[in-house]
């Protein structure tokens, strides 16, 4: 039953992902492209001997994920436009209107004609 007196009801799908878990996210993603980023150089000096092309292309991408794995990092706590609006309006309820008909006035009522 909703409650009365306008208070606001908001959506729990709509509610942000906690601080805790975001940055966490973030620690992860990050971990993992430095992880690679890690491997790729290794490669590059494994292979700079025996295939060159490949250990270019290694090494390009070792210089290359510092910069994107920073910039993915720190971009976080923005809302994604396809979540639900995160406060559902109450419903209104229309106002019950005088009764067709009615002969008596605001001025003559019923118990006070004695």
């Amino acid at each position: 039953m909703p409650k009365q007196g306008g208070t606001e009801v908001f959506r729990i799908t709509g509610a942000r992902q906690g601080l805790a878990d975001d940055v966490r996210g973030r620690q992860r993603r990050y971990i993992i492209s430095m992880t690679v980023r890690t491997l790729s150089v290794i490669a590059a000096a494994v292979l700079w001997n025996v295939e060159r092309h490949v250990a270019v292309v290694a090494l390009a991408l070792g210089v290359l994920l510092p910069y994107i794995a920073v910039v993915i990092a720190n971009a976080g706590r923005e809302s994604a436009p396809s979540l639900p609006s995160t406060f559902v309006a109450p419903p209104t309820r229309p106002a019950l209107g005088a009764a067709e008909g009615s002969a008596e006035t605001d001025t003559e009522r019923p118990d006070d004609r004695n």
